[in-house]
């Protein structure tokens, strides 16, 4: 049994002991004649008389409003009928029958436990919804995060209709399928990646054939005239540049499309971007004590995906945090022709001009780098994701300021 399912059954204990304490303390009350309101009400009756001293006549008549059980008050005849419960006391050396009505108080025990049982009843309901609508629906997904995470992308989602995780659901579900399309992506792309290097290779194998025997003609000098070195050797420039260009084929084949940088062209104001952009790094960068400035920025339409905008944006952002020296970043806004400008500066730069031309390409890491963590791709990523966009990305440095822009084509 689950521990809550133990929970649900200690709490309709506790209520259960509940109503039978308060039926116990109710009788016991009730059969002490301490607790038993008519008695104390007669004691009180008698004690009033006495005090008053008044005559028989007016004792009967008197107003007993302002008694809650007593219902009169006569000169006690034994053999006289009486439809009320009474007390036979003596007052003032006379008998008297004192009615009452105990039973006004009589159904307050069933009031009590139709109290008690539905607050019972509630609890237990409200305790049954909580475990069948979140906690079961949640013990549920504690495989599913599990199973992602073993990689069983092709387990299907059950759709779940409550409303608290009906669409938490919908989006793993998603998730799931993405994660399953690009895993079949990449077993795709490794497998043309291999079929086109294997096939490279054994195209390698000929121009290579072709040297060996030429170099082994020369070395046993199996030409006996100039002009027949001479075309070995041409033979040999002309194998090298062929295998030259195999090599940089399998370089291409291993460089290019090892990520997938899809892109979704489509039109975006670029101020929702910026705004997204300043609003998180906003907190991060004050709590580091970073100066942030953002420029006011005039609406304008761009062409792009919107999301990997904002991506360009953050690996930038990511760079200008990390390479520079802390004290200021800011972001401002140009325009060229029908193009968009997006600046984004630090300070703090120690790079040199000649490593400019390299910083975009994949795997390359500036001189600034060393001891920190990175793979060289933030760059080349950028710069992939905004050619596709028909945008493009570049940087330039102005004594300790690195500045990278990133140029929107307008739409």
């Amino acid at each position: 049994m689950s521990r809550f399912k133990i929970f649900i059954l200690l709490i309709a204990i506790v209520e259960i002991l509940l109503i039978l304490s308060a039926n116990i303390l109710y009788f016991y009350q009730n059969n002490d004649s301490d607790g038993k309101l008519y008695l104390v009400e007669a004691r009180r009756l008698i004690k009033e008389i006495e005090e008053q001293k008044p005559e028989a006549s007016e004792i009967e008549a008197m107003n007993f409003d302002k008694y809650e059980t007593i219902a009169g008050i006569r000169e006690f005849v034994a053999k006289e009928a009486c439809d009320n419960d009474y007390l036979v006391e003596e007052i003032a050396g006379k008998l008297y029958r004192i009615e009452y009505a105990a039973g006004r108080s009589s159904q307050l025990p069933l009031y009590i436990n139709f109290s008690l049982l539905g607050m019972m009843i509630v609890t237990i309901i409200v305790l049954v919804y909580v475990y069948h609508k979140i906690l079961k629906p949640f013990q549920d997904m504690s495989n599913l995060s599990y199973e992602l995470a073993k990689g069983n992308l092709s387990m299907p989602i059950k759709e779940e209709k409550s409303k608290l995780f009906g669409r938490f659901l919908w989006g793993m579900d998603m998730l799931r399928e993405k994660l399953e399309e690009t895993k079949e992506k990449e077993l795709e792309f490794l497998k043309e990646r291999k079929t086109l290097i294997l096939s490279l290779s054994h195209d390698i194998k000929t121009p290579l054939s072709s040297i060996e025997l030429y170099s082994k003609a020369l070395s046993e000098d199996l030409y006996d005239t100039q002009e027949r070195r001479d075309e070995t050797l041409q033979g040999i420039a002309r194998n090298v540049k062929e295998i030259k260009g195999y090599v940089n084929e399998i370089v291409t084949a291993s460089r290019e499309d090892f990520l997938n940088l899809e892109v979704h062209m489509g039109e975006y104001y670029i101020s929702e971007v910026i705004k997204a952009t300043e609003s998180y790094y906003k907190d991060k960068l004050s709590v580091i004590h970073t100066e942030f400035q953002v420029d006011e920025i005039s609406e304008c339409l761009v062409k792009g995906d919107k999301n990997r905008m904002a991506e360009v944006l953050q690996n930038v952002m990511e760079n200008a945090i990390k390479y520079g020296d802390g004290k200021r970043i800011r972001i401002s806004f140009g325009e060229e022709e029908d193009c968009k400008l997006i600046q984004i500066e630090n300070s703090g730069c120690n790079l040199k001009n000649e490593e400019l031309p390299n910083l975009f390409d994949s795997f390359y890491r500036g001189s600034n780098s060393t001891g920190m963590k990175g793979s060289g791709l933030g760059l080349y990523i950028c710069k992939t994701l905004m050619r596709k966009m028909d945008g493009d990305i570049f940087a330039g440095m102005n004594e300790d300021v690195f500045c990278v822009t990133i140029v929107a084509r307008k739409s």
